[in-house]
């Protein structure tokens, strides 16, 4: 559908006109053509002459008292032609002066062949009156309409200015319009979206299929078959996105707020584009409701459906890890690693042809989620983590967690499969694909029994007074992960060895044992590992 321009939406119907104080009181009556009362006035035009129509440009709303209409009536009807051939939008005859109480048959026959609406005035009217005031009409709408404009542009210049998110952009967009907007890919999966107040769920519902039925006319269109209207986001020769604003045919107001919505979009994502892709703020928006328990499973499901993840069948958690060493790397490289190793995870999953959810949920850990139904769980999960391992740069750590059945699950196994990456970042040789549970030995046995009353007692007992002393746990925890070794002990903690050895001795004080006898340290050992569990 090709879009009015603002100056021919701001333009009254010839319905309106007709309900004009000025016209009202010239008791306007319809006797044909009332299926164009809709037609946009662009003018009113006071015309007696029968030859008019050469005069005309469209849009004009003629007015007559018909004294020098002709007499007959094929006359009449080629004077009715000629208004609707030049486009006019209506003929109004003013019964006082020619005819007293009905027009002539042929002039409604014609009005009614063209759809032409044709009034009638029982009283005498001011023509000059009704120009005035359809005028004054035309000029207040306009600029109503300029004025609402600048809003809008002055709203999204200081979204744009500010750096704003995509979900700021939406949730502004739906404000304004009051109608649900979607931002999807060109491939049809959603990116973000706000609902405006209406159910998610139904708006998310089959979103590719939906999408793939509107197709895109020009940069901006509206299809009113699926009332769609789409705008293309994106620079000119690097499009990557649709804008789409729900609901009934839209105003030029709707479509100003959608094209800069879709400005605000396309500078966004060239801003963040050397941070963080869209997508991955998408998926990592998910993955940390997954992870936070979120109640609401419909929405969620909705939503990761709308990307092309099914979650509703097997689900399996994925973390990826970068070997650490002794030497942290700044925060910013740490980032930029974990993000390039976000995107090597997608594109391991894409290559494998798994739907699958991508983010980087914290300062140290790749999150995934993997849809494995129809595919064999253990083959899929080989192949995915050595394409994983071979397309990253640097030394991994691959962890699974159990699989589950439906999204409710979905927490469980991504907990898991974080846990089981810290645990196997100190055991694993590089070896294995993947690690589950069952390959972190003692950390994955504790793991198993965090939730055992027993082993909580064991820790509190074993740590007793240091418990809530951080600074005695971090040097207790330094010793045990050197395997007793002091002087390594205290490198890694970035203490002199005077100072280290000093807090060893307060921590020998206070828990009454010898850290230098093998089988404390490792009850010790057993007991922090299962507080930090306890913790968490």
């Amino acid at each position: 559908m090709e879009l009015m321009s603002p100056d021919v939406l701001a333009l009254p119907t010839v319905s309106e006109v007709l309900d004009l104080p000025v016209l009202r009181r010239g008791k306007p009556r319809v006797i044909a053509g009332a299926s164009g009362l809709d037609g946009r006035v662009r003018w009113v035009h006071v015309a007696e002459i029968a030859d008019i129509a050469a005069l005309l440009s469209g849009g004009e709303l003629v007015l007559t008292t018909g004294i020098a209409l002709p007499e007959e009536p094929g006359e009449l009807a080629r004077y009715v032609d000629g208004l609707a051939a030049a486009g006019a939008c209506g003929l109004v005859v003013e019964l006082v002066r020619r005819w007293r109480d009905r027009v002539p048959g042929a002039l409604v026959d014609a009005a009614h062949r063209h759809d032409l609406p044709l009034v009638t005035l029982s009283e005498e009217t001011k023509f000059v009156s009704v120009t005035e005031a359809v005028v004054a009409r035309i000029r207040d709408a306009q600029l109503a309409e300029l004025r609402a404009t600048h809003a809008i542009h002055e709203t999204f210049t200081a979204l744009t200015t500010s750096g704003a998110e995509p979900a700021s952009v939406l949730r502004e967009a739906a404000r304004i319009l009051e109608r649900p907007v979607v931002l999807e890919t060109m491939a049809h999966q959603v990116l973000a979206y706000d609902a405006a107040g209406q159910d998610p769920v139904a708006l998310l519902s089959e979103w590719s299929e939906r999408s793939r039925a509107v197709v895109q006319s020009g940069r901006t269109s509206y299809d009113p078959d699926h009332r769609w209207l789409t705008t293309v986001v994106g620079a000119r020769g690097d499009d990557w996105g649709r804008l789409v604003v729900l609901g009934p045919e839209p105003a030029h107001r709707h479509v100003v707020v959608a094209e800069r919505a879709a400005s605000a979009l396309a500078v966004n994502r060239l801003v963040t584009r050397d941070r963080e892709s869209l997508e991955r703020q998408t998926h990592r928006t998910l993955i940390t409701e997954l992870l936070a328990g979120s109640t609401a499973t419909a929405d969620l499901a909705a939503r990761a459906a709308g990307l092309g993840v099914p979650l509703d069948g097997p689900l399996v958690g994925i973390a990826v890890r970068p070997h650490t060493t002794t030497t942290p790397a700044p925060a910013l490289e740490t980032q930029q690693a974990l993000r390039d190793l976000a995107e090597a995870t997608a594109l391991a999953a894409r290559k494998a042809k798994l739907p699958v959810l991508v983010g980087v949920v914290d300062d140290l850990t790749v999150h995934a989620v993997v849809a494995l139904s129809g595919v064999d769980l253990d083959t899929a999960l080989h192949r995915l983590a050595a394409d994983i391992r071979r397309s990253a740069a640097l030394p991994l750590v691959v962890a699974v967690g159990t699989a589950v059945g439906s999204i409710s699950g979905a927490r469980r196994t991504l907990t898991e499969a974080a846990q089981v990456a810290e645990a196997a970042l100190h055991v694993d040789d590089g070896t294995r694909d993947f690690h589950r549970l069952d390959d972190v030995r003692l950390r994955g046995l504790l793991h198993l029994l965090r939730g055992d009353e027993r082993l909580t007692a064991f820790a509190e007992r074993e740590l007793g007074p240091i418990r809530d002393n951080e600074r005695l746990l971090d040097a207790l925890r330094s010793l045990c992960r050197h395997g007793g070794n002091k002087s390594a002990a205290a490198a890694a903690a970035h203490l002199s060895r005077t100072a280290y050895y000093g807090q060893l001795a307060r921590v020998e004080q206070l828990l009454g044992v010898s850290l230098d006898s093998p089988e404390s340290l490792v009850s010790l050992h057993v007991a922090l590992l299962a507080w930090d569990m306890h913790r968490d």
